[in-house]
Order: C-alpha cells, then sequence, then structure tokens
C-alpha cells in the first residue's frame, strides 16, 4: 500500500506526458515482459474452473484495468493531495464491501470512520484548487471530476481486496499477479496501439522512461505479488486496514516530491480522514480472563 500510494503520486507526471489509455497500455506492456515465467501453472495448482476464470477477468478488470484508469484521469485533473484525502476512504469502503459481498459485520467504529471519510471528501470539495506539479490547463480545469474519479479508483481497490481474498485461495500469488496483468495488457492493447500510432515518443525524456519503468514493475509486479501474498493469511476486512499507507505515502509525495502545496482545508480534510482510519484500525479492547479461584 505504500508502493501505491507512492506511484498514484509520481503517476501525475506520466498521465501528463502519455495519454492516459497510452500509459496504462505500456504500463501492462512492459510487466509483462517482467513476468511470463509467472504464467505456468504450479504442478500442486489444480486446473482453474469457470468460476475461478470469470474472477480473475473481474479482478484484472476492476482492480488493475478500472483503477488505473480512473487513478491516472483522476491524478491528472487533481493534486496528488487531493488524491490522498479521498483514497483515505478505501478501508471504510472495504468495510462495506465485506457487509455487502461477504457478510462481515460493520461495528460502530468502522460506521463512525465511514462518516469521517465523507466529512474528509466533503471539505475536500470545498477546497480551492491550484493546480501544482505543472500538470497544464488540463490539470486545472476539473478538480472535481478528478476527485470523482479517484473516488471511482477507491470503489475499484475494495472490489480488488474482496476479489482478491477469494482468489487467494484457489491460485498463488505469482500466477494470479501474471494473470490479471495479462488481462489488463489485452483489454488496453486496442486504445494503446490506436494511440501509439499517433503519438510522438521521441518527446519523452528519458527520466520519464525511467519513471514509466518504475512504475509499471511496482503497479504490476511488487504491489500485486506482495497484497496477493499477504491476502493467503489476513481476512479481506482486515487488509482493509493497512490501506492507511496509500494515502499518506501519496500525499507525503505530493508535497515532498512534486513540490505541490497544502492548504489548511486540505490539511483539516486529511486530518478528519485519517482520524476515520483510526477509529477503523484502532484494536477492539477484550475483556481480561478473570482469574481462577
Amino acid at each position: 500500500m505504500s508502493l501505491v500510494g507512492s506511484y498514484v503520486a509520481l503517476s501525475k507526471p506520466l498521465a501528463a506526458a502519455f495519454p492516459v489509455l497510452l500509459l496504462a497500455w505500456l504500463r501492462f506492456g512492459i510487466a509483462a515482459l517482467a513476468m511470463p515465467h509467472w504464467l505456468r501453472r504450479p504442478a500442486d495448482e489444480p486446473p482453474m474452473t469457470r468460476k475461478t476464470r470469470g474472477l480473475v477477468f473481474l479482478e484484472s478488470f476492476l482492480g488493475n484495468f478500472l483503477f488505473s484508469i480512473c487513478m491516472l484521469f483522476g491524478v491528472s485533473l487533481t493534486s496528488a493531495v487531493s488524491a490522498g484525502v479521498i483514497m483515505a476512504s478505501i478501508p471504510a469502503v472495504v468495510a462495506i464491501a465485506s457487509w455487502l459481498f461477504l457478510r462481515e459485520r460493520i461495528t460502530r467504529r468502522i460506521a463512525a470512520a465511514i462518516g469521517c471519510a465523507a466529512l474528509g471528501i466533503g471539505l475536500l470539495a470545498l477546497t480551492p484548487h491550484h493546480g501544482a506539479g505543472g500538470s497544464g490547463a488540463a490539470g486545472t480545469s476539473a478538480p472535481w471530476l478528478g476527485n470523482l474519479l479517484v473516488f471511482c479508483a477507491v470503489l475499484c481497490e475494495a472490489a480488488y481486496a474482496v476479489i482478491g481474498k477469494s482468489l487467494t485461495g484457489r491460485l498463488g500469488p505469482k500466477r494470479i499477479s501474471s494473470l490479471i496483468n495479462l488481462w489488463g495488457f489485452a483489454l488496453s492493447t486496442p486504445f494503446g496501439v490506436w494511440l501509439a500510432l499517433r503519438f510522438d515518443f521521441g518527446s519523452v525524456s528519458t527520466g520519464l522512461w525511467l519513471l514509466l519503468v518504475l512504475y509499471a514493475m511496482a503497479a504490476s509486479i511488487w504491489t500485486v505479488w506482495l497484497w496477493m501474498t499477504g491476502l493467503r493469511s489476513v481476512p479481506a476486512a482486515q487488509a482493509g486496514v493497512f490501506t492507511v499507507m496509500l494515502p499518506v505515502s501519496a500525499a507525503l509525495v505530493g508535497v515532498l516530491v512534486l513540490g505541490e502545496p497544502l492548504s489548511t482545508t486540505q490539511v483539516a480534510a486529511f486530518g478528519i480522514a485519517l482520524l476515520g482510519v483510526v477509529l477503523a484500525t484502532w484494536p477492539s479492547r477484550r475483556a481480561s480472563p478473570v482469574p481462577s479461584a
């Protein structure tokens, strides 16, 4: 989640240099070249059923393809700090998804966390946008749309957590990572090829190419493998707790690396959102055992 938050922020200059759908296609393609050996089915792994294949497609379509599209378009229209505040709602959204699809109970503290996330996003909507980061006019014209797209990415991330938990009982982490990346590449290929034929690749600096490779490796390989490996032994709702590192790292990279301003309202919104995270993740008190006589 720390890596995800970092590349969410660092993808802002990439989204300014490449068309978003071309960027997504390049990301999936670079990662596909790095892990073809992960596609091979281990000897101790049963063949995939129709249900497993469907879950793999949904995991890629929602948590990989749509998440990338919504996130990349979103951060190109808003600031990394604003994206970080909105993504602080992920634990609460994961809790709601767990209640809807896994029938897990939402406690009072989780309900309060959801309220904090909503209040933080509401404050963020009132914050004037100053368009740091050199994204140009496109980056300052519709911050509300960028915030909405980032929240759609939050919904995709929640689906990613819930579906991923089901997949880890059927497939290994490496195979899941390679399969969902391959689906992402297939889904983005028609758009990517069409845009690539019209794009001037010579205008991209060496530094941006290196950042693109780092983004592809982090987004499609490292983070997916780490997440799926963790989900093998951690419940989906509990895994949502660790998404706290996503908004924190995204906001830190936005301020410290991209030089984005941090307004008082954004600080307040971020603080309220993190208060919701604390409410959702603070360990519950357990009754002390009564000593025997």
